[in-house]
């Protein structure tokens, strides 16, 4: 699904990137592009981010 309209970011894209060392909404910003524009995904960028952050920190992977 999209989260970022402005850059093209599927939550599939913000999973990889939690997988690969992101842990906040700036890396997410540095690496994806999230929320520097327009800002609307913010809100859904950060569930997806905390929701990954915390199937990693449990030890649960996605095969996404």
């Amino acid at each position: 699904m999209y989260i970022c309209i402005c850059k093209g970011v599927t939550d599939n894209a913000i999973r990889k990137a939690v997988n690969q060392g992101a842990g906040r909404m700036r890396d997410l910003r540095t690496c994806l592009g999230v929320a520097g524009q327009c800002g609307a995904c913010a809100c859904h960028a950060k569930a997806v981010l905390e929701q990954s952050l915390a199937k990693k920190r449990s030890g649960i992977t996605s095969s996404f």
